[in-house]
């Protein structure tokens, strides 16, 4: 397959003219070329890699617009177990369908799904017990996406609280119990894969914290972590083990560049050169973290520590990479009252390359030979792109201004529509009426 970008982002930035040679799943040639050639398909306007969603939690996108009065985190976490406790695998996965293709029409190649939602309500076990992960990965291989699932363990309800209601849908009893049912999932190497997750410091003990990441270790396998997303976590992990989130991790053995923590809006200077000194990504979700009031993510200090910054929509009030990136300057400015931190070229990276590479796709997010064939054409005619530069591109283009997706070589959006599943909110409606 060939395809003839009008414009495209390659490494040294957007270039006019470009000759893309697709070999199945794989770019396998770049050229220049000054007009379409015959038998190839034109791509217009400026057509980015594949944007990759390093953090989803595909339920609670039945929740946008709902959490919209008065609260905090806490009280918002009411109405997500309220959710979490009607789902089944029919329904999780018809949601999860909406969610994902959601996420293709905003050139999203690869989502890497927080899974914990595991078991039937009241703690028992499916026949397959993991029956609730396949649910989501026919949901991505439905919508045309990959997915990192990150299996996550969650095995207390608080420091040293057992799991209670809903979240006994959440636990496995032990770190060894969750260990045996994620490696019993089934695995196509070619469009899924297997990551790790703890939950959160609160809902893991440090020395099962420990046990998950040596397993990720020796599988190789992407470890990601919630990560002092708010200061009551903080308070109490230092209350419990006189340590920060960071500084147990540290002590479990769970930093390292294979570790993405998750938020980490409210980190200490020492938490910082952990994180950084160590490699460990930090995963931004800066519009959920605004939804809920969280506050804002210390992006600089972050990234002068050494900490790969990656992007997820999280509890998808907007599901929109391209607004995370924005939304990541947007708040450094607020917060230092200066402009100009992350240019259009770093924003992207943190929307595609380092967003894969949190996911353990090394060889997706940019468009080079040997790269997946992910080509994410922006429209620069329309009302918001209409005469920006093209390298500025990644700085203003939001979801919306998508028109054409092509994931693992194959097209799944044309012309701002899905190409396989019409009209997934028509679909999405009738479902959270059942749910809600």
């Amino acid at each position: 397959m060939r395809y003839w970008c009008e414009r495209a982002w390659l490494d040294d930035g957007p270039r006019p003219g470009v000759l893309i040679e697709v070999d199945g799943t794989h770019i396998a040639s770049i050229t220049t070329a000054d007009s379409q050639p015959h038998g190839a398909t034109r791509l217009p306007g400026l057509v980015l890699p594949g944007l990759a969603n390093a953090h989803s939690h595909a339920f609670h996108r039945a929740l946008r617009g709902r959490a919209t009065g008065e609260g905090t985190f806490w009280s918002w976490r009411e109405q997500m177990y309220a959710v979490a406790g009607k789902l089944d695998p029919d329904t999780y996965r018809r949601l999860a369908t909406a969610v994902y293709t959601e996420m293709a029409l905003a050139g999203i190649t690869t989502v890497g799904e927080f899974h914990y939602l595991h078991h039937p309500p009241g703690g028992g076990r499916y026949d397959d017990p993991n029956e609730m992960s396949a649910a989501l990965a026919q949901a991505a291989h439905d919508a045309g996406i990959r997915l990192t699932l990150l299996d996550t363990c969650y095995l207390t309800s608080g420091f040293g609280t057992p799991v209670e209601g809903v979240q006994r849908r959440f636990s496995d009893g032990d770190a060894q119990a969750w260990a045996e049912r994620a490696e019993r999932f089934t695995v196509d190497c070619a469009r899924v894969r297997l990551g790790a997750a703890v939950h959160s410091v609160r809902a893991v003990p440090p020395e099962q914290i420990a046990e998950i990441a040596a397993w990720a270790h020796r599988f190789s396998a992407p470890l990601h972590v919630h990560l002092s997303e708010q200061r009551k976590e903080n308070e109490a992990c230092l209350a419990a083990h006189g340590r920060t989130p960071a500084e147990l991790l540290d002590s479990a053995g769970a930093l390292g560049p294979d570790t993405t923590a998750v938020h980490a809006t409210h980190l200490t200077g020492h938490d910082l050169r952990l994180l950084g000194g160590s490699g460990t990504g930090t995963c931004l979700c800066p519009t959920t973290e605004a939804d809920l009031g969280d506050g804002i993510g210390p992006a600089l200090a972050l990234d002068a520590a050494g900490s790969p910054l990656s992007l997820g929509s999280d509890g998808h009030s907007t599901i929109d990479v391209l607004a995370e990136a924005h939304a990541v300057e947007s708040g450094q400015r607020l917060s230092t009252e200066r402009r100009g931190h992350f240019g259009a070229e770093r924003l992207l990276e943190m929307a595609s390359t380092t967003g894969h590479r949190a996911l353990g796709w090394l060889d997706a997010g940019r468009i080079a030979p040997g790269q997946r064939a992910d080509l994410v054409a922006v429209d620069l005619n329309g009302t918001r792109l209409a005469a920006v530069p093209p390298a500025a591109v990644p700085a203003v283009a939001r979801a919306d201004d998508v028109r054409h997706v092509i994931a693992n070589g194959r097209g799944i959006v044309r012309d701002g529509e899905h190409e396989h599943i019409p009209d997934p909110g028509r679909r999405l409606r009738p479902l959270l009426e059942e749910l809600l």
